[in-house]
């Protein structure tokens, strides 16, 4: 598997397993505040306040996840480009990069990818740029190696 299908990879495994654990987490919110509901007849819902306010916001987690999802599927891992867009592979002086979500850091035959998003502000500053391009990020400057 080439280096890009890997990075991809490990982006689909880490955005399924968020998912996951926002429906669990979902699930046993729900479950929470039917049980306090069945317990509490008198109309007392004080304790649901907080479960619904963690429902809410575990929904949103949910969302965001999905749409990270949805960012994922449009990458093609075969793609070649000779500008950075979303699903390159960048090569620079100091780091390494795969355009895709905002992830982190993936460490992969030994060598460490920094997976992020094109709205991040790194992402911005390598959008659309080319092969021998200076990027000046945090005070630090490198140059764009390689793009695949």
């Amino acid at each position: 598997m080439k280096v890009k299908e890997q990075l991809l990879q490990a982006c689909y495994s880490y955005v399924n397993k968020r998912i996951a654990s926002y429906k669990d987490e979902i699930e046993t919110i729900k479950e929470s505040i039917e049980s306090n509901d069945k317990a509490n007849d008198e109309g007392d819902d004080s304790g649901n306040g907080k479960l619904f306010n963690d429902l809410e916001l575990n929904l949103q987690y949910l969302n965001d996840a999905k749409k990270m999802l949805d960012t994922l599927n449009v990458i093609n891992p075969k793609t070649m480009n000779t500008n950075v867009v979303l699903g390159s592979l960048v090569k620079s002086t100091s780091n390494h990069f795969f355009i895709a979500i905002s992830m982190g850091k993936i460490e992969l035959d030994d060598a460490d990818y920094f997976s992020i998003s094109l709205g991040s502000p790194i992402g911005q500053l390598l959008k659309n740029k080319v092969v021998g391009d200076v990027i000046v990020f945090n005070n630090n400057t490198f140059t764009i190696t390689d793009i695949k």
